[in-house]
């Protein structure tokens, strides 16, 4: 069967103090390597509660149980307590996650100004939110990131060429509606130099409380998704759902996707082997678009599937 890339978003402190070494754990376990991308600067997580008016942002609040999972003290930085810098005090789990072999990159700056706002931001605002990322990583791992996914499936066009300029080969910064396609993005000067692997089966978060869905029954709507699938995958899960309340749930699917005869990987062990394989030969260059995906609200960078070849 295929591979399952799995990229662990780290959006807060909570999640990054809580979240990561419990995942290290059940990695650990299944002797299972992933893809870790850390917010490294200030958790405004608070801020956030401003999307209230954004449409379907409270029917997914409620079907989630925000609170539980965050907390009251996350949902307050920003707001009532001042946001705390996850970089510097979770400097030592960072790098706990890179001494396990597990493979590190950005996520972003700060998670909720980046994806609320980077959509519409200037290449200055921009480069900005970037440079102190990047400072922040290498200050943390004395190494530079090979890879990149952004916060919230946010990005612009700015945001897109610089992953070419810090010389990444491959990013995982959009959605995708079917099996994994790798593409690069369509700029003025011509294809991306890096390769995009979007998020491909749906997420935690987005099948909860849908349809009456509880954790088992989400379980079994991502496995039916993989079922007799040999296509690669990729799948996001966040330090503050799967790396908490939600962990069981996540090593009753990991123990689903080995049934079926998956391997979970890291982003990089995927590139590679479609590196490996020649598949990257020729992959399709498609435009930077917005869309939207079931069960989550807003507009998210997403892969135009009508103009894949294979689709």
């Amino acid at each position: 069967m295929g591979q399952i890339a799995l990229k662990v978003d780290v959006d807060t402190l909570r999640g990054t103090l809580e979240g990561v070494p419990r995942l290290l754990e059940l990695f650990q376990k299944h002797q299972i390597y992933a893809t870790f991308l850390f917010s490294l600067g200030p958790d405004h997580t608070g801020w956030a509660l401003k999307r209230i008016f954004r449409p379907g942002f409270l029917k997914k609040v409620s079907r989630t149980s925000v609170v539980e999972h965050y907390g009251l003290k996350t949902l307050s930085y920003g707001v009532l307590l001042p946001g705390p810098d996850i970089g510097l005090r979770g400097k030592k789990v960072l790098q706990e996650v890179a001494q396990a072999q597990h493979e590190v990159g950005i996520h972003c700056w700060d998670h909720v100004l980046w994806q609320d706002h980077v959509r519409h931001q200037d290449p200055a605002w921009t480069q900005k939110q970037m440079q102190l990322a990047i400072e922040r990583f290498v200050e943390i791992f004395n190494a530079p990131p090979k890879t990149h996914g952004a916060a919230g499936w946010q990005m612009n066009m700015t945001a897109l060429k610089q992953i070419d300029a810090w010389q990444m080969s491959y990013a995982s910064d959009g959605r995708a509606a079917s099996n994994l396609a790798p593409y690069r993005i369509e700029f003025d000067q011509g294809p991306s130099k890096h390769i995009q692997y979007p998020t491909t089966l749906p997420t935690f978060d987005e099948l909860l409380g849908v349809d009456g869905l509880d954790g088992l029954g989400a379980v079994e709507k991502i496995l039916q998704y993989t079922a007799n699938n040999p296509s690669d995958q990729v799948f996001t899960l966040h330090a503050e759902l799967e790396g908490q309340k939600l962990l069981p749930l996540f090593e009753k699917l990991i123990t689903g996707w080995t049934k079926q005869g998956h391997h979970c990987v890291s982003l990089q062990v995927l590139h590679e082997s479609w590196l490996a394989n020649g598949q990257l030969h020729n992959l399709p260059v498609l435009p930077f678009t917005w869309g939207q995906t079931a069960n989550r609200s807003g507009d998210l960078m997403l892969m135009p599937a009508s103009l894949h070849p294979n689709y």
